[in-house]
């Protein structure tokens, strides 16, 4: 059975000054002597869940939350067009969440990750093992070249209509680079040509989950504006770069989290990451068990919110 449980308040919370003139928002929910966990956003941009709590049983998890640099609560916010995006790298996001970490005194969390929160907790885990005791991932990506290219490009071939309009709003590039031309979009003077951005990748990006068994419409259109622009401007920069990784490193560097316990939910259906990424980084990472919900997508079902829950559960006391 499923419990979700009562949202509790935050007993500590701040802004923590990860350097480059950048302050990161973070709080802290549950127990203050409970089990450290901490929860790794999606997006990337896309701010921390407020409800993630909901999975974390706060009589026995102390639960970090934080936003990550340019969104949510932390600043500055990347949809101010003065925001200097050269400060938002995954090498950035690694040494906050480490920053963090040591400010909160804590030795070692367990990492939960969803969507892009899966590539930072594996990118984060895989540089700093010591100070992980076990991850939950759902959502999984992985993070090759391959997997930015089906996103934003391949997918296309079940959504052509929807691509195509993608294309459009790009401004159709001569070099094929669809994702390079919304981060010059993203950054230009004028807002009436960010705003149109905004919403021709939001588009596009609810076009992949509008069929999903859980789908809804206007997932990302319907985000509050500053979130909405902060969102887009991050994960263009982000896959521009093909999310700042080297190909395929984290499923070669799974070596490096032998001893890690760890869950990876996915679902069959999800048109954002294809189930053949986890898939590998189950077979290199045999700490880890792979849980494939059949019913879902990207979003959780039953089934998947079931396996989440059961990991969450398990952990608790270890």
């Amino acid at each position: 059975m499923i419990k979700r449980y009562e949202k509790p308040e935050p007993y500590d919370e701040g802004m923590l000054d990860v350097g480059d003139g950048c302050q990161v928002y973070w709080q802290v929910r549950g127990a203050p002597d409970g089990k450290p966990a901490v929860v790794v956003h999606g997006g990337p941009g896309g701010g921390f869940a407020r409800n993630a709590y909901a999975m974390f049983d706060p009589a026995r998890y102390k639960l970090v939350m934080f936003d990550q640099r340019g969104c949510g609560d932390s600043t500055p916010h990347a949809s101010e067009p003065g925001t200097d995006m050269r400060l938002n790298t995954t090498r950035h996001l690694i040494a906050d969440m480490e920053r963090l970490r040591e400010h909160l005194g804590i030795e070692r969390w367990l990492l939960y990750g969803y969507s892009w929160g899966s590539v930072l907790s594996l990118a984060y885990a895989e540089q700093h093992p010591d100070r992980v005791s076990q991850i939950i991932l759902a959502a999984v990506d992985v993070g090759r070249r391959r997997d930015v290219e089906w996103l934003y490009g391949e997918a296309g071939r079940i959504y052509p209509e929807a691509r195509d309009r993608f294309i459009a709003g790009a401004g159709r590039p001569d070099d094929g680079d669809v994702v390079g031309a919304y981060v010059r979009l993203m950054e230009d003077p004028d807002p009436a040509v960010r705003e149109k951005a905004v919403i021709d990748w939001c588009e596009w990006e609810d076009a992949l989950v509008s069929h999903e068994p859980q789908g809804k419409a206007g997932v990302f259109i319907g985000k509050p504006g500053p979130a909405r622009v902060a969102l887009v401007r991050i994960c263009a920069h982000y896959n521009a770069h093909y999310l700042f990784l080297e190909d395929g490193a984290l499923i070669r560097d799974a070596t490096r989290l032998e001893g890690i316990p760890g869950v990876l939910v996915h679902g069959r259906l999800d048109m954002n990451a294809p189930l053949e990424g986890v898939w590998e980084l189950a077979r290199a990472w045999p700490d880890a068990e792979l849980l494939v919900a059949e019913d879902a997508g990207h979003f959780d079902s039953e089934t998947k919110t079931h396996y989440i829950y059961d990991a969450v559960s398990r952990f608790a006391g270890r």
